[in-house]
């Protein structure tokens, strides 16, 4: 049990290497956040049995809001390396933690779409479906003819007497592929490099453990392909489809030669109560997720470009649990032109990251991928940046 008197600090935002998170046993917390997204507020307050703190303890991250005590409060203290003897304990917090989690993704998520007019259930589901038609024509056009033939199969399974049915039949014939998907009946799968495994907007019911190979995440962000993460041996990915029925929120595609295990729906609520670090895996997982999806949501509000393209460097950094400190160098191992996609970027934008190289000494070209030679320089540039940009806010609010 911790103790923290009204007005103290329980956790700060950037704090990095934070252990341990907080359930709320007596009192009131308010967080704080000095860059929220997504219609986030900049501030709301919570009560006994709500918990904070959670990302940056399981994703080991910069936390990326502050906690402060609103009255004399009692929590619950629980370090990272210990949550699976919480889930044992009390299972529910972890499923309340989940969807908690779940529903900040798919907030996050949706920020990311244009406004759209309120519809039906059926109707926007069908919208979704329609979404595999447009990423088909995305990838036929790119000359990338697997994922454009799988795009099309998948809207004919959804939609087989869809508006966009004849058309996806007719270009399944121009490439020569079949107009099904080949059946899937085994929780183990083996892809060849390029190959789908699941597209954004497709309705899901399985979560995939990476057991050999890479698998890039992606999602398409006003007509281009954004990287958001390429997921590795131990990684797990599509967790999202098991606790709710909204369709998948990014694709899925092999990087190399991939070997999943996929996990259904109803095995993953039995072993959820069998094997806790399933479930806490889980919950690091989804709080690298929010983290992540976080920082890219903040970064596009940057409205200086230069500052967009130091802000991602760092962000990369962090995520890649570098330490920082001067005169530390850092390869990303990412051509330009990668990154860019990061920004949800194109080629096209190339002499936009020119111009930031030619300005920056201690970013440049090692070849063909991006190097940092001083990450505390880095770093430093991006917190004046932040520190800068609270400023300002502060004065608009203060108003």
């Amino acid at each position: 049990m911790a103790q923290f008197p009204t007005g103290s600090y329980i956790i700060l935002e950037g704090e990095k290497k934070a252990t341990n998170f907080y359930i709320i046993k007596e009192g009131k917390v308010r967080l704080k956040r000095d860059r929220p997204v997504a219609n986030e507020k900049f501030s709301e307050t919570l009560g006994p049995g709500d918990f904070f703190g959670v990302i940056g303890a399981m994703s080991r991250y910069p936390q990326i809001e502050s906690a402060v005590a609103m009255t004399n409060v009692s929590l619950i203290s629980v370090s990272n390396n210990h949550f699976g003897e919480l889930i044992q304990k009390n299972a529910p917090i972890a499923m309340k933690i989940i969807r908690y989690f779940i529903i900040k993704l798919r907030q996050f998520g949706h920020s990311t779409k244009a406004p759209q007019r309120i519809i039906t259930a059926e109707a926007a589901q069908e919208e979704d479906i329609e979404r595999l038609f447009e990423m088909g024509e995305y990838y036929f056009g790119e000359g990338h003819t697997e994922s454009a033939a799988y795009c099309y199969q998948s809207y004919l399974k959804y939609l087989p007497k869809g508006p966009l049915s004849s058309k996806s039949r007719e270009r399944l014939m121009s490439l020569d592929k079949p107009f099904e998907l080949p059946m899937v009946d085994s929780s183990n799968r083996i892809y060849n490099n390029g190959e789908i495994v699941f597209l954004e907007s497709e309705p899901g019911s399985e979560l995939f453990i990476v057991q050999g190979g890479r698998v890039k995440i992606v999602k398409m962000v006003g007509g281009q392909e954004v990287l958001l993460n390429i997921m590795k041996v131990g990684d797990i990915f599509g967790e999202m489809a098991l606790i709710d029925d909204q369709p998948r929120s990014a694709s899925a595609i092999a990087i190399d030669q991939v070997d999943l295990l996929a996990i259904s729906k109803k095995n993953f609520e039995s072993m959820s109560k069998t094997q806790p670090q399933l479930m806490s895996r889980i919950i690091t997982l989804l709080s690298e997720r929010i983290w992540n999806a976080y920082k890219l949501l903040a970064n596009a509000m940057i409205s200086d470009m230069n500052d967009r393209i130091a802000d991602m460097l760092l962000t990369l950094v962090e995520k890649n649990r570098v330490k920082i400190k001067p005169r530390e160098t850092y390869n990303y191992n990412l051509t330009i032109e990668d990154f860019l996609k990061m920004l949800g970027l194109g080629i096209r934008d190339y002499p936009v990251m020119k111009k930031y190289l030619a300005m920056t000494k201690y970013v440049k070209l090692n070849g063909d991928v991006l190097v940092c030679t001083d990450l505390g320089l880095l770093e430093k540039t991006v917190l004046l940046h932040r520190d800068s940009q609270k400023a300002g806010k502060s004065g608009e609010h203060s108003k």
